[in-house]
C-alpha cells in the first residue's frame, strides 16, 4: 500500500515562498511520474505540476514561471518550490500520480495547507 505524506505548508505573505515535500513509501517511486495538485475552498482539485521519471516537467498556466517541481528518487520524495506566491494560491496541496482519478490514484495523503495573505 502506497503512502503519501505531504509537508511544508504554512502561512506566508503575498510575494513569499514555500517549499513543499511529499514522501512516498510502499512503491517503486523512481518508476512513477508524480504530480502536485491543489484544492482551494469550494473548488475542484486541480493538477498544477507534474514530473516524469526522466525529470521532464510541465505546469498549469496559473503557476508557470513561479513554481518548480523536482524529485529525489533516492529519498522517494517529490518537491514543489513555490515562489512569488499570490492569495489565489491558497489551497490544500497534494501529491499523487499525474492526471489520475479514482482507483487509478494512490491513496491521498492529508495534504499540505498553504495560506497566502495579501
Amino acid at each position: 500500500q502506497v503512502q503519501l505524506v505531504e509537508s511544508g505548508g504554512g502561512l506566508v505573505q503575498a510575494g513569499g515562498s514555500l517549499r513543499l515535500s511529499c514522501a512516498a513509501s510502499g512503491s517503486i517511486f523512481s518508476r512513477n511520474p508524480m504530480g502536485w495538485y491543489r484544492q482551494a475552498p469550494g473548488k475542484q482539485r486541480e493538477l498544477v505540476a507534474a514530473i516524469t521519471t526522466g525529470g521532464s516537467t510541465n505546469y498549469a498556466d496559473s503557476v508557470k514561471g513561479r513554481f518548480t517541481i523536482s524529485r529525489d528518487n533516492a529519498k522517494s520524495t517529490v518537491y514543489l518550490q513555490m515562489n512569488s506566491l499570490k492569495p489565489e494560491d491558497t489551497a490544500v496541496y497534494y501529491c499523487n500520480l499525474p492526471r489520475c482519478s479514482g482507483y487509478g490514484c494512490h491513496p491521498w495523503g492529508q495534504g499540505a495547507h498553504v495560506t497566502v495573505s495579501s
